[in-house]
């Protein structure tokens, strides 16, 4: 990396400017990449992108691929308020 020569201290402050602002650029994509991943750990993606892969494999691929987002979408809010049902004593 060449050495930069600076002339005034405008140019040095100019610099540092330049740089603060990319410091904040990379900040904010780091902060949506994890906000990104963290979405896409929720059972229904996983469970989708599991049977998406393998859909050629399994038997009616097409047809399981499409329902079991749908049916895990229905499930999982059902199972949970079960289980805080039954954790209050209801």
């Amino acid at each position: 990396m060449e050495t930069k020569k600076y002339s005034s201290y405008a140019q040095i402050d100019r610099e540092l400017e330049i740089l603060k602002i990319e410091k904040e650029i990379s900040y904010q994509k780091l902060v949506f990449s994890v906000k990104k991943t963290k979405e896409s750990f929720t059972p229904q993606n996983i469970v989708s992108d599991l049977i998406g892969s393998y859909s050629a494999a399994i038997p009616y691929g097409a047809l399981v691929s499409t329902a079991v987002p749908f049916l895990l979408n229905k499930a999982v809010p059902f199972v949970k308020n079960w289980f805080a049902k039954r954790k209050r004593g209801v």
